[in-house]
């Protein structure tokens, strides 16, 4: 093999696509345009780019050395030589991505969370509940008054997870959907505006409203103080890097969301899971004679490393079925399935429930079931409180988007 194929090879391995589309994504993301930012969110737009390079040229040869820039199956070359597919390393990325922030996110919001529940937790169960039966009424709109015959409950079904950026409801769709390919196609058409329109929103909306963020911030955190106190009892800690409880909550997250209601067959997953395990955890602070409290410093790494994963694991596939599949209308149903549950819900949460600013804005990214629109919350408002309304809402939504793919696949 000559140098340059070998070169070329180290420099398309998974690994260093992955962290290459990280550097570049992180870079993208701190473009400001009149003070509102991608943020972490740039880590998708990046990857989704790759993905729809990688959809044209999926593969190609140097010398005596074939690289593969992305395959979702394995092929066969004319020398007997076979490819495998790649998409499984993404998916796996992914995961791992999703259960790194979740459990990060429950244990944040784990010590204050259960203390926390009052009147206003309602509302935040009913802001989740209320956002998905908003996408699901408009998508079934969507199927009922399209005149496009290829608009049918399969494609719109994906539309309407991928619009809600729920993996879960995704998963869910495929298992009852009569076609399979198109609920793949319409998530990952959605997926984009999915992610980046809530990102934009949560950022934008307090400035169209001229929101004093500091003033807000002094408000929220006030409102939301509340005495942790300290364990009495002697813990053993197991490292010193604080590993261990946060292994030990996700394989608790695993066990919960592996269990399934008779019936309906619905269970949290692994992302609803994890989420139910740091929050159990973050609140008790102990698992037996075992420390399982960890440092904001190392939450807050953890966090963020599981959403840089989670976008690249999903942002690359998604990329890779963008354009085959992409038609205007079809994009304009996934904004249009985005854009109305967020702005309704918004106005529930303001004039109906009487949140605040913070408190609507976390409600509507864990209704919305938003990952990165939770990061760029905490990144606007200063302050990582607005976990608690984001893990409130997100369980209820989370059920209920997978309960709607399974009503509209069947009824429609």
């Amino acid at each position: 093999m000559s140098y340059t194929a070998s070169l070329i090879s180290s420099l398309f391995s998974t690994v260093f696509i992955i962290f290459a589309i990280m550097v570049v994504g992180y870079l993208v993301g701190r473009i400001t345009i009149k003070g509102v930012s991608l943020g972490t969110a740039g880590v998708l737009l990046v990857a989704l780019v790759y993905g729809v390079l990688a959809s044209f040229v999926p593969y190609f040869t140097v010398g005596d050395k074939t690289i593969v820039l992305y395959l979702a199956e394995s092929v066969t070359l004319e020398n007997g030589t076979v490819l495998s597919a790649t998409s499984g390393l993404f998916s796996l990325v992914s995961n791992i991505g999703t259960a790194l922030f979740v459990t990060a996110v429950g244990l944040i919001a784990g010590p204050k969370f259960f203390r926390m529940f009052n009147r206003k937790s309602l509302s935040y169960i009913l802001m989740g509940v209320v956002i998905i039966a908003i996408g699901t009424v408009v998508s079934v709109c969507i199927i009922q008054f399209s005149n496009d015959p290829n608009v049918d409950s399969s494609l719109v079904i994906g539309l309407m997870t991928g619009a809600l950026t729920s993996t879960p409801g995704f998963s869910a769709a495929k298992e009852v959907a009569a076609d399979s390919a198109k609920v793949a196609a319409g998530y990952g058409i959605a997926y984009l505006y999915g992610v980046i329109g809530v990102v934009l929103f949560v950022q934008l909306l307090p400035r169209l409203l001229k929101v004093d963020i500091e003033k807000e911030r002094n408000e929220f955190v006030a409102a939301n103080a509340i005495e942790v106190k300290p364990l009495t009892r002697k813990l053993v800690k197991v490292d010193a890097y604080e590993f261990f409880p946060f292994g030990i909550t996700i394989i608790f997250g695993c066990l919960i969301g592996a269990v399934k209601i008779p019936g309906i067959g619905f269970s949290l997953g692994t992302s609803g899971g994890v989420l139910v395990a740091g929050l159990i955890i973050g609140h008790f602070g102990h698992i037996g004679p075992f420390d399982c409290r960890i440092s904001k410093s190392t939450l807050n790494f953890l966090r963020e490393l599981g959403l840089v994963f989670f976008l690249i694991g999903a942002g690359v596939p998604g990329g890779v079925n963008f354009i085959s599949n992409v038609k205007p209308s079809y994009f304009l149903y996934g904004i249009i399935i985005t854009t109305v549950p967020m702005i309704v819900g918004y106005i529930l949460a303001k004039y109906v429930f009487r949140l605040s600013i913070f408190n609507a804005l976390g409600s509507i990214t864990g209704g919305m079931t938003s990952t990165p629109a939770l990061g760029a919350l905490i990144s606007t408002a200063g302050t990582e409180d607005v976990s608690s309304s984001y893990a409130a809402s997100y369980p209820f939504a989370l059920f209920c988007i997978v309960l709607a793919a399974r009503i509209v696949a069947g009824v429609m």
